[in-house]
């Protein structure tokens, strides 16, 4: 009987250790938009093409998170696992390849960094929301398309 119930609890546990990983992306998410709308309001001068484009991505990066936050909910809600096995091969499969795209993403900036004058900062602000776009672009494709057996 204790046996019994040491399982039902440990269940318990993991159910409760999955939500609460699923309330922390939708909690960095909020932050994420909180700060960013602060950042886009606070400087409500003439903004400019790339003040709007950073601000489009950041958005899209949100939106990402916040699909996934909801796929995860959703399936533990319905007492489904969080990860299973394709979910994992999914995202080493997309982690690799974004990671591999990330590489010449940072190459582009370097050779870009030359030719084009801007302060430090802003390339590396681009070169994380470009590594952002590039994994949630892979995990789109990925989860759509599938992971082929190699």
């Amino acid at each position: 009987m204790l046996y019994i119930s040491n399982f039902v609890l440990e269940l318990y546990n993991i159910k409760f250790i999955i939500m609460k990983r699923t309330l922390i992306i939708f909690l960095v998410a909020a932050l994420v938009l909180l700060s960013t709308g602060i950042w886009f309001l606070k400087y409500t001068q003439v903004t400019s093409l790339t003040d709007v484009l950073q601000f489009g991505i950041i958005l899209l990066v949100i939106g990402f998170a916040l699909y996934v936050g909801i796929i995860r909910l959703r399936s533990s809600r319905r007492g489904e696992p969080a990860e299973d096995e394709l979910s994992k091969k999914v995202m080493q499969r997309t982690a690799s390849v974004s990671y591999y795209i990330s590489l010449y993403l940072w190459v582009f900036i370097l050779f870009i960094k030359d030719r084009v004058i801007l302060d430090t900062e802003q390339w590396l602000g681009y070169g994380i929301l470009g590594m952002a776009l590039i994994f949630a672009l892979c995990w789109v494709y990925f989860n759509f398309r599938g992971v082929r057996h190699e």
